[in-house]
């Protein structure tokens, strides 16, 4: 009997704010308790070769993603790359008083893309648009402004033919089935249990629809 030959060791990393990094800077493997850590329990079952790295970081907007763009995502030299942010570019104009334009917003993500393409133009990248759940008023106001960036991101998407995540139609597809806004976000931006295992499948379905994906 041949031994199967085993397949070249991939990376696929994970980079943006909170919802990503969810514990994972106090976690001893750094993947947090949230859907990279399913998916890596997932890409551990079905690709042991490959390595799956979690580079989110609490409170970050697209400008602090393009500040550590180069050392935290181009430096791995990953096979894979998902950028979900975002919301904090959103939430933090009514939070803290910190306006992020859709223009710079913009300007930030398409540079990110930019370097992508000139480092790592063979890395597959999946974009995750950005979702709020609509617990209460103040969550509902943040579309005033969200929604701006999220057609960005999607316009970005098809402009370059890259996968897209959508989460606003998972969150959709959710609350028709049964869930509040509540059980996908408790606070309407930090996704629950189930929103973190929902934010994983719609991942892995929107992957798996690369050839010989995991």
């Amino acid at each position: 009997m041949t031994t199967p030959s085993r397949p070249a060791p991939r990376t696929l990393l994970f980079i943006g704010d909170s919802i990503t990094d969810c514990g994972r800077r106090e976690d001893p493997e750094q993947l947090g308790h949230g859907y990279v850590r399913l998916l890596s329990e997932h890409v551990a079952a079905h690709e042991p070769t490959a390595t799956v790295l979690n580079r989110g970081i609490g409170g970050d907007k697209a400008a602090h993603l393009r500040e550590r763009f180069e050392a935290d995502c181009l430096e791995p030299s990953p096979d894979v790359v998902t950028i979900y942010v975002g919301v904090n570019d959103s939430w933090h104009r009514f939070t803290r008083g910190e306006l992020v334009t859709d223009e710079s917003f913009e300007a930030d993500y398409r540079w990110m893309l930019d370097r992508l393409e000139e480092e790592a133009p063979r890395a597959r990248v999946l974009l995750i648009v950005p979702f709020v759940a609509d617990i209460d008023e103040e969550r509902v106001r943040l579309h005033s402004d969200l929604d701006g960036k999220v057609a960005i991101i999607r316009r970005l998407a098809a402009e370059r033919g890259l996968a897209l995540v959508d989460l606003e139609q998972v969150l959709e597809r959710a609350l028709a089935a049964g869930h509040t806004p509540q059980g996908i976000a408790e606070d309407g931006v930090h996704p629950t249990a189930a929103g973190h295992r929902l934010i994983a499948d719609a991942w892995l379905e929107q992957y798996r629809r690369e050839p010989a994906a995991v």
